[in-house]
């Protein structure tokens, strides 16, 4: 590139407009008017380029952002996904039903109203087994909730002799009940036979109290630290006697006892809440 086809910069045009002031009279003013115009063309091209150099960056950012936002929102629902096809439960207003060879359609309603889906959004695990329902959609907050009692409707369903056979509360069917303590007023209950025992209170109607037992077996976690690595280990009796050392991927005691719950959710869903953790450090 010749000398003359280079572009100017603000210095070789504040030295032309120097020049210009020794032009003679005539010339020097439609001179000078020129320069000053080129300045200031120069000048607000120089603001233009700033600023699409600062949207650029800004867009590059909010760009990146909502990539990763969006590439979680896919993870998200792939989860959604893989949990309505192995578990097998809806959460729009459908009661559960069993896995399918053909998923079925879901629509924006489906996703709106869906409390599994929301638990997910959340960061939480979820549960490897349908969680009771509440008139039809997923009641998490019954397993989460662990000081609440509940006001609740229910039934006793029984034989003809009158032995207790089911219980029907909030509208689900599928409630066992483990022992009735007080005939016709009191019972002991879990959902599917997996997940906490609850103690159902019975009034004169059909109002009932709905109240989480407490869990009734400890199992500890241990912490062992070393050359500066902290990790946390659940240790599980075993019918033989021995003990069985469950690693836990955790950095921190909640997340240990976060990640125990899951455990126990998925291979022993029958005494899922029902076991209360300690802390012991080696």
């Amino acid at each position: 590139m010749s000398t003359q086809d280079k572009p100017l910069d603000a210095d070789d045009l504040i030295e032309l407009a120097g020049r210009a002031a020794q032009l003679p009279a005539a010339d020097a003013e439609w001179v000078g008017h020129l320069l000053q115009e080129l300045l200031r063309a120069r000048t607000h091209e120089a603001e233009l380029l700033a600023e699409q150099a600062s949207f650029a960056r800004a867009t590059g950012q909010d760009s990146d952002e909502l990539d990763d936002h969006l590439v979680q929102v896919a993870l998200d629902t792939a989860e959604w996904l893989r949990t309505l096809w192995n578990v097998g439960y809806m959460g729009a207003g459908s009661f559960r039903s069993r896995p399918r060879s053909a998923f079925p359609a879901i629509d924006l309603e489906d996703v709106r109203k869906s409390s599994l889906f929301a638990r997910i959004r959340q960061g939480k695990h979820v549960l490897p087994f349908p969680p009771p329902t509440r008139h039809g959609l997923p009641w998490h907050a019954l397993l989460e909730n662990s000081e609440q009692a509940h006001a609740v409707t229910a039934e006793i369903i029984r034989d003809e002799t009158g032995l207790p056979l089911a219980a029907i509360i909030e509208g689900c069917a599928e409630w066992n009940i483990i022992t009735e303590p007080v005939e016709n007023r009191e019972c002991l209950v879990q959902h599917q036979g997996k997940g906490p025992t609850y103690r159902l209170r019975l009034a004169d109607d059909d109002r009932a109290e709905l109240r989480r037992e407490a869990p009734t077996a400890t199992r500890r976690i241990c912490l062992e630290g070393r050359s500066g690595f902290r990790s946390y280990t659940l240790e599980w009796p075993q019918a033989d006697g021995q003990a069985q050392f469950v690693a836990l991927r955790a950095a921190t005691w909640e997340r240990a006892e976060a990640e125990a719950e899951h455990w126990l959710a998925s291979t022993h869903p029958e005494l899922y809440g029902q076991i209360r953790f300690e802390r012991c450090e080696d």
